[in-house]
């Protein structure tokens, strides 16, 4: 099938494959006659992978691990727990860092009273040294 195909199937686009075998995520397709790229069943299992793995936030570093470990269908799972353990740790810390902000945005959307710039709490604490004025 053409990279057109693979790429709807896949639900990958074109431009991405091409950066993925540029980069060597993916192994680069073989070619018909006629020089276009030829990709099987295989290729969209790979790139369904990798498009969730991606969608999890898992970095191209990680997911070329996780290609190349599951080549190898007897080996232990340690390498695979610790990417995702990792990715869990990561997500963990965003989740804390949105529930500061939150906090911080609240704070600053409840803090001014008045309709005047000039008496503006919440340009006032944004103008104010330290961080410590937000909460």
């Amino acid at each position: 099938m053409k990279i057109s195909q693979l790429a709807k199937r896949s639900g990958v686009p074109s431009k991405t494959i091409r950066y993925y075998e540029e980069i060597g995520l993916i192994p680069q397709a073989s070619r018909d006659s006629n020089g276009y790229r030829d990709y099987d069943q295989a290729d969209i299992d790979c790139l369904v992978f990798i498009r969730r793995c991606r969608s999890l936030q898992i970095s191209v570093e990680h997911v070329k691990k996780l290609v190349l470990v599951q080549m190898d269908k007897g080996a232990p799972c340690n390498e695979v727990d610790q990417i995702i353990n990792e990715q869990l740790d990561k997500v963990r810390k965003t989740m804390d860092e949105l529930t500061l902000l939150e906090k911080t945005l609240s704070t600053l959307a409840q803090s001014c009273q008045s309709n005047i710039v000039k008496n503006c709490e919440i340009l006032n604490r944004l103008t104010t040294e330290g961080e410590s004025m937000l909460l």
